[in-house]
């Protein structure tokens, strides 16, 4: 470190034989090191350091920081007890899911052993989470989720309860229904689902050209009515702008093609990627898409795992590169992977070379010529 000589000569007296070198005159300065400093301190008293020197000129509490540490080191062993003692007394279907020997690293791996520590009363929380786990039912039942907290229905539609009891059972990082239909839980059925055009299931009898929603009851073991002719094309978007717009055109100018579109209105379900592959069954082709970004190409990995049928559409480096600019560079936020466009292996280089989403509006007008031609553009992937 840097110090500087003092004025006065009882403070310089003071310092007398603690900076080396040349007797320095008042108002100079020296870099110093702070292990020869130490060892000069010691001499005058072995419980000295430059540390305890420098709090006490300061008035300040020495080793604050390595209180806190100790603190937060102590507050974390007792969330450690607290999971081990309890997941050893959660039903064995449940303690299998949590895993009391591993429960704690896994936690701490995700943050969640931080932000317990951040919460005002973290051990309340967390029993609240363990005895919901406890109550979730075993393998081949079902219960719906606002009879999970007695008394408190609405206790896990949001907040932190609801993401550590999914993070306590495995299932973070997956869409709340999702992770919620793994545990066995009804998330609810009534809202969220499909918003379509054009495509309906069997028996239903919809206006032609109006938009409906199906909700996730409806999706499970769906049913659809076939097309009037095999291979006709169904068109999956993420955003309902573009199945506004394409609603909104109605039939082509010579009536012969109704826009048939499916909105996910996001991230879809594993339930809505499965009625979107039950599609094919009923003699649909599909054709879908997403955002360019690292949550759509999330999104078209779970349709493409669900319809192995379906193709990808305006997906390529081709489209990412005609959404964005050239010129254009952002910061490198998308955090892709090589294998997380498996449809075209030169489409996360070209995204990681422009540090850019893109989004489904860029590409609005061309998306919509191919929904009016019922037919999907699908150019042959680039290589890398």
């Amino acid at each position: 470190m840097t110090v500087t000589v003092p004025d006065g000569p009882a403070q310089r007296a003071a310092a007398a034989g603690l900076v080396d070198g040349r007797p320095l005159e008042p108002g100079q300065r020296r870099r110093i090191s702070l292990d020869r400093l130490a060892s000069a301190v010691a001499v005058r008293g072995t419980r000295l350091t430059p540390g305890a020197v420098a709090a006490h000129a300061c008035g300040r509490r020495l080793a604050v920081n390595a209180r806190r540490r100790a603190q937060q080191t102590a507050a974390a062993d007792r969330i450690r007890t607290q999971l081990e003692h309890a997941a050893a007394d959660l039903p064995h279907h449940i303690r299998a899911r949590v895993g009391p020997e591993t429960v704690f690293s896994r936690l701490r791996t995700l943050g969640w052993v931080t932000r317990l520590l951040n919460t005002p009363d973290h051990a309340n929380l967390l029993n609240q989470a363990l005895q919901v786990a406890a109550r979730l039912p075993p393998a081949g039942q079902r219960i719906d989720r606002r009879l999970l907290v007695p008394g408190n229905p609405h206790a896990l539609d949001a907040g932190p309860l609801p993401a550590l009891v999914l993070a306590l059972t495995g299932c973070a990082g997956m869409p709340a229904r999702s992770g919620w239909a793994c545990l066995g839980v009804d998330f609810d059925d009534l809202l969220g689902g499909l918003i379509m055009t054009g495509v309906t299931p069997r028996g239903w009898r919809i206006p032609p050209g109006a938009t409906f929603t199906l909700p996730p009851r409806e999706l499970t073991a769906i049913d659809w009515e076939p097309p009037q002719d095999p291979g006709t094309w169904v068109f999956v978007t993420e955003n309902p702008s573009v199945l506004a717009a394409a609603s909104s055109r109605g039939l082509t100018q010579d009536g012969s093609v109704t826009p048939r579109v499916i909105c996910t209105a996001g991230t879809p379900s594993q339930h809505e990627c499965e009625a979107i592959g039950a599609l094919s069954a009923a003699g649909w082709n599909i054709a879908v898409r997403a955002d360019f970004d690292q949550a759509g190409l999330a999104h078209m990995r779970a349709l493409l795992a669900a319809a192995p049928d379906a193709v990808a559409w305006r997906m390529s480096a081709a489209d990412y590169r005609a959404a964005v600019p050239e010129d254009a560079e952002g910061k490198n936020t998308l955090n892709l992977q090589s294998a997380d466009a498996p449809w075209d292996e030169a489409l996360v280089p070209a995204m990681l070379q422009h540090a850019l989403p893109a989004y489904e509006e860029d590409l609005l007008a061309a998306l919509l010529t191919d929904i009016a031609s019922g037919t999907p553009q699908i150019p042959p992937p680039a290589r890398a």
